[in-house]
């Protein structure tokens, strides 16, 4: 039993790795960051996955140390999915 559970959770680890890898990267430039809060503001381009289509808004972030690599004025790279029904940057790169 404690293998089969082993192997479940590798399976569902390595499902959720694929899944993020196959989100689409999308432009954007950041206007605003919220440490407190654990969001970021984001003017970007479509999200195809998300079936939405450039805007300004805010996102919350997965994890709150990718606020720490960016900053207001920065163009970036992203991916965003929702996550609990909630729009999250799940990734996000400086551009250059």
């Amino acid at each position: 039993m404690k293998k089969l559970i082993t192997a479940l959770s590798a399976a569902l680890l390595a499902a959720a790795a694929f899944a993020q890898a196959a989100l689409p990267s999308v432009e954007g430039e950041v206007r605003k960051i919220d440490t407190e809060t654990k969001k970021i503001t984001l003017k970007h381009g479509d999200i195809p996955n998300l079936e939405m289509t450039g805007m300004t808004m805010v996102f919350r972030v997965k994890d709150p140390e990718l606020l720490g690599k960016v900053k207001p004025g920065d163009k970036v790279r992203f991916t965003a999915d929702k996550v609990d029904g909630a729009l999250t940057v799940l990734s996000i790169e400086p551009e250059g």
